[in-house]
């Protein structure tokens, strides 16, 4: 496997798997995507991102109680996961942070605001 850093994007709607896909991509990261929350967790039993992002609903399993699966994975807890939602809400970003989210940016997505999470929690 190459040095390029791993990314799994979360997200139910395939529209925005897509488009966060190709982002990275083209930014020379490798991504894997996962439909669901259960997709999700199946996919990170044999694979270890270094960066998670992930949508706050979902039909199978909200986001909040992915990230706490997530952070009971041994060689998962410390890896950052950024919640990408377009619930622009207070409680909900509250909820986040108190579950150890690294970061939460909204739909429709930024790119700036993308790259400012990519360097933040990616360093080169």
């Amino acid at each position: 496997m190459s040095g390029q850093k791993q990314i799994l994007i979360v997200d139910d709607e395939p529209v925005w798997l897509k488009v966060l896909g190709q982002l990275l991509q083209t930014k020379g990261y490798t991504v894997r995507e996962a439909a669901s929350g259960a997709d999700a967790l199946n996919t990170l039993k044999s694979y270890e991102p270094d960066l998670i992002l992930l949508d706050v609903r979902m039909p199978d399993m909200n986001g909040f109680d992915l990230l706490d699966h997530i952070k009971k994975l041994p060689k998962l807890a410390t890896k950052p996961v950024v919640f990408v939602s377009a619930m622009d809400d207070f409680h909900a970003k509250k909820v986040a942070r108190e579950l150890g989210a690294a970061d939460y940016i909204l739909k429709p997505i930024d790119e700036t605001e993308v790259n400012n999470v990519l360097e933040k929690y990616l360093p080169l």
